[in-house]
């Protein structure tokens, strides 16, 4: 009976670590998106990690596997595998892309961008789930879970705590640091104005802001700041 009991403990405790394995898989591969797209919009990397873990259960979901949709956004979709009321994508990273501007374009998230750092994750997922991301009242305890669950925050930008040094360092750079100049757009041929905006986690407004564009009309060649 004791044998018995062992193997089961055992069993389910491999099965445990596979599971844990898995969702490591996905943070590794999904982080380094994660992190840049912090470092651009400001929102942490692990809120984003958290939300794509729990809205696409590791990326194994239907809709993640199908649709490419890794944060249960609905919308319309041009797969014909399945029947879904979710948004389909190209690749995961538009999906990831598509969550950032949604953050930025609704005005019940928008406001979070000027509210809250890239280090308090906490704020970020309270302020999302308040902002009506989902339904459920538990959502935001869910992914704040996830986020300890896998030490998710230590990739997110963390504040830097000045010392006289530093101060006096930053102050000496100030003058000599050259201002780090707007990433490029190259447009190719079929580009659209939306789905350049699309890509870059952006709106069209934004877009059309930054490079003085008085018109969505582009042409394969022009360059677009961002």
């Amino acid at each position: 009976m004791k044998k018995i009991i062992l193997l089961v403990l055992c069993f389910f405790g491999s099965v445990a670590i596979r599971a844990q394995v898995q969702e490591n898989d996905y943070v590794n591969k999904f982080k380094d998106l994660a992190i840049r797209q912090m470092n651009q919009f400001g929102v942490p990397a692990s809120v984003i990690l958290g939300v794509a873990i729990h809205e696409s259960a590791n990326g194994k979901s239907k809709i993640a596997r199908n649709l490419n949709n890794h944060f249960g956004v609905k919308g319309k979709n041009q797969v014909k595998t399945i029947r879904s009321a979710y948004k389909s994508y190209d690749s995961p990273d538009d999906s990831y892309a598509d969550f950032i501007r949604l953050l930025k374009d609704k005005p019940g998230f928008s406001k979070l961008f000027e509210k809250y750092t890239s280090y308090n994750h906490k704020a970020w997922v309270k302020g999302i789930q308040r902002g009506g991301y989902a339904q459920s009242s538990t959502w935001a305890s869910q992914v704040l879970g996830i986020i300890q669950k896998y030490r998710l925050d230590q990739y997110d930008k963390q504040p830097l705590i000045l010392t006289d040094s530093l101060v006096k360092d930053s102050v000496a750079n100030q003058e000599i640091k050259p201002q780090q100049s707007n990433k490029i757009y190259r447009v190719k041929k079929g580009d659209t104005l939306s789905g350049i905006a699309k890509k870059l986690g952006l709106s069209v407004k934004t877009l059309m802001k930054k490079n003085k564009l008085k018109s969505t009309q582009i042409k394969p060649g022009q360059k677009l700041s961002y």
